[in-house]
C-alpha cells in the first residue's frame, strides 16, 4: 500500500529542496574565505580539523535536506520502503554527529568552542537525527505524525546549515577586521619584517 498522505507535501518539499541545492552551492564560497583568511595564521593541520569540525558539517547538513526532499518526492514509496530509508538516514547521520562532536573536542587545544557552538554544530544535529529515526520507526502506525516529524526535521537541517554558514562568514570578517585594526597599531618595521616572513621570496624593490 502507497503513502496517499505523501502527495500533500510534495510543495513543501521542491521548495525545501531547491533552497538546499543552492545554499550547497554557497558554502562552497564560505569555505574558500575561510582558507583564504587562515592561510598564513595556522598550521594545515588546525586548519583541517577546524574544516571538519565547523565548515564540512554546514555542507552535509544541507545536503541532507536535499536527499530527504528528493527522498520524499520518489513516486511509489511503502511504508516499509520508506522507513526503512529514513530509518538508515537517521542512523547514518547519528555516526556522523558523533564524529563531529568528537572533532569538537579536538579543536580545544586551539579554539574556545562557544555554548552556541556546542548548540547549533553538535546538539541541534544529532536531535535531528534521532527525530529523523524516531520518525521512520513511528511511520507505521502513525503516518501523518511521522511525516510531519520529518517536515520539521528537514527544516531544522536546513536552519541549522543557514546559521552555521552565517556564523562562519561573521567569524571570518569580524577576524580580518581585527587583524587589520591590530595592523594599524604596530609600527611600519614589524609589519615589513612580518611580511617578509610570510612571504620569504619577496625581495626588496630598492
Amino acid at each position: 500500500m502507497g503513502l496517499s498522505a505523501l502527495s500533500g507535501w510534495q510543495n513543501f518539499y521542491v521548495i525545501v529542496g531547491s533552497s538546499s541545492a543552492a545554499l550547497t552551492g554557497l558554502t562552497f564560497i564560505v569555505i574558500t574565505l575561510v582558507a583564504d583568511a587562515n592561510r598564513d595564521s595556522q598550521a594545515p593541520t588546525t586548519r583541517l580539523l577546524g574544516l571538519r569540525a565547523f565548515i564540512t558539517p554546514t555542507t552535509v547538513h544541507f545536503v541532507s535536506a536535499l536527499w530527504l526532499s528528493a527522498l520524499l518526492t520518489v513516486p511509489g514509496h511503502t511504508v516499509d520502503s520508506l522507513a526503512l530509508c529514513l530509518g538508515a538516514t537517521g542512523v547514518v547521520g547519528i555516526a556522523y554527529c558523533v564524529r563531529v562532536i568528537r572533532w569538537m573536542f579536538q579543536t580545544l587545544s586551539v579554539y574556545k568552542v562557544f555554548i552556541s557552538d556546542w548548540i547549533w554544530c553538535a546538539a541541534l544535529p544529532l536531535l535531528a537525527h534521532l527525530s529523523l529515526l524516531a520518525a521512520a520507526l513511528l511511520l507505521a502506525k502513525s503516518p501523518w505524525v511521522s511525516l510531519y516529524a520529518v517536515a520539521g526535521t528537514t527544516l531544522l537541517l536546513l536552519f541549522i546549515g543557514i546559521h552555521n554558514a552565517w556564523d562562519v562568514v561573521a567569524w571570518v570578517t569580524t577576524g580580518r577586521h581585527a587583524h587589520r585594526e591590530q595592523q594599524r597599531g604596530r609600527p611600519q618595521s614589524e609589519r615589513d619584517l612580518e611580511a617578509r616572513n610570510v612571504n620569504p621570496d619577496r625581495r626588496d624593490e630598492h
